[in-house]
């Protein structure tokens, strides 16, 4: 009797949570999976085959998107979790009261949303280094959103700023969570700081590489709201990521089948690469 009642409870629960997955995730996805097979303008349909995927083969301007979205991502996913690991060891040292303040400030970027990060640091990059630039008559300010690669360095350093305080949390977690012990006795055999970094700290908090490779890789390939407000993929393209490509493909240019293929083979590439990430991530994980 119990067991049955258990059995109901335990369904009960789970079966709000199902039903949202099903509505929220699978059935979109079975829709947009059929519609990439379709030339759906957002109103009518007709089912074309893979000529959608074909197309993509030759879409220049989508290949260039996947390239630059791919170089983003590299640079970001080594410049967040670098960042994110120094600033934790940082605040993670005896500095007292300096210790919270640290962490408020490496982590409030954070809390301000793509958006508004993207028109501020629109300012920096414009009215600040143009100011920087007339003033010193250093011609490296000038022009930072204008060209293609200040504009790719502007848009990491963006998301450097936004992401590495939420990173750091997750490696003060791990650093905090070895044993003071394991430490003591390493000073006491005379260890430096930089062999008790490199010989305990950084293989104690490999499974926290894991988490924040995945998170970062994440969100670095879906970055749309960021690429909008900074540099609108702009100029001629040539900052463009794969979101705001799908997005304009979709309801600028109202080809909601082809945009949908260019989705879905996106959704692929991430897909592969998360999995492949957190497969070789986890075999270097160490116990604690």
């Amino acid at each position: 009797m119990n067991k049955r009642k258990n059995t109901f409870y335990y369904w009960a629960f789970l079966l709000p949570c199902l039903l949202a997955l099903f509505f929220i995730i699978f059935l979109p996805l079975v829709y947009g999976i059929y519609y990439s097979f379709t030339d759906s303008d957002g109103f009518q349909s007709t089912f074309i085959g893979l000529e959608n995927y074909t197309r993509i083969l030759n879409d220049a301007q989508f290949l260039k998107s996947l390239s630059f979205t791919f170089r983003f991502t590299l640079v970001s996913v080594i410049g967040v979790n670098v960042i994110g690991l120094g600033f934790a060891l940082l605040v993670t040292q005896n500095l007292g009261k300096l210790s919270t303040v640290f962490r408020t400030i490496f982590f409030m970027p954070n809390l301000i949303g793509g958006i508004i990060l993207g028109f501020i640091w629109q300012f920096v990059f414009i009215n600040a280094f143009e100011g920087i630039a007339e003033l010193t008559g250093i011609e490296f300010f000038n022009g930072w959103l204008a060209d293609a690669t200040t504009g790719f360095w502007g848009l990491v350093i963006l998301f450097l700023w936004q992401m590495s305080g939420y990173i750091m949390l997750i490696y003060i977690s791990f650093l905090n969570g070895i044993p003071a012990e394991l430490l003591e006795s390493a000073e006491i055999d005379g260890a430096s700081s930089l062999q008790k970094f490199w010989k305990i700290k950084f293989p104690m908090v490999a499974p926290a590489f894991t988490i924040s490779l995945f998170l970062t890789l994440s969100n670095a390939f879906k970055v749309y709201d960021q690429n909008l407000a900074l540099t609108a993929g702009g100029p001629f393209g040539s900052t463009e990521m794969v979101a705001m490509n799908i997005y304009n493909t979709a309801f600028v240019l109202f080809e909601q089948g082809y945009a949908q293929a260019k989705a879905i083979i996106f959704f692929v590439i991430v897909a592969i690469i998360s999995i492949v990430q957190i497969y070789v991530t986890r075999k270097r994980e160490v116990d604690l």
